[in-house]
């Protein structure tokens, strides 16, 4: 098996989703997600709760630039090259889920999981948490190089974090 396929997620991760879901249904909130280096594992971990399904709108897996141009309405400016992984990206790529869904809270990631470009730093990843309504919130990660699968699991555990304290704010 190839080490960028994880066999399974840890029991946390799958609890912690659990949790938020429904505390997403009992709000009537819906999230939305625009994921690059997580390729859509997000969206698959926040589905795959049983009888949540109404709190997840949808989720946009932009991993080439020009899918986030086209579906999260970045400017071909902003998406160049490695400029893509920077904190305005993350930014514009959770704004442009919002606008083009009917999510409260979208949640978007981009960064370099694995073994990037000499200039790029491999295990770096930014995050926003936008929802509507709200300043959006904004977190850089430093993973290092620790591999493709362990970078990605870190980086969802960044995600639900920020869904939870969007949650919280919202009680």
């Amino acid at each position: 098996m190839s080490e960028t396929l994880q066999p399974a997620l840890p029991d946390d991760l799958d609890a912690q989703a659990e949790r938020l879901m429904k505390q997403l249904c009992a709000q009537d909130l819906m999230v939305a997600t625009a994921e690059s280096c997580t390729g859509g594992m997000l969206a698959a971990l926040l589905t795959d709760v049983a009888g949540a399904g109404h709190g997840f709108d949808r989720g946009f897996v932009t991993y080439d630039p020009r899918s986030k141009q086209d579906l999260l309405g970045l400017t071909p400016e902003m998406t160049e090259r490695n400029q893509a992984v920077t904190a305005a990206v993350a930014h514009a790529m959770a704004e442009g889920a919002l606008q083009n869904s009917n999510a409260d809270i979208a949640l978007a990631v981009t960064g370099f999981a694995g073994p990037a470009g000499p200039d790029n730093e491999e295990g770096l990843v930014h995050f926003a948490c936008a929802r509507r309504g709200a300043p959006a919130v904004l977190r850089e990660e430093h993973f290092g190089a620790i591999g493709r699968g362990p970078v990605r699991i870190a980086a969802l555990r960044v995600l639900l974090d920020m869904l939870e304290q969007s949650l919280e704010k919202a009680k």
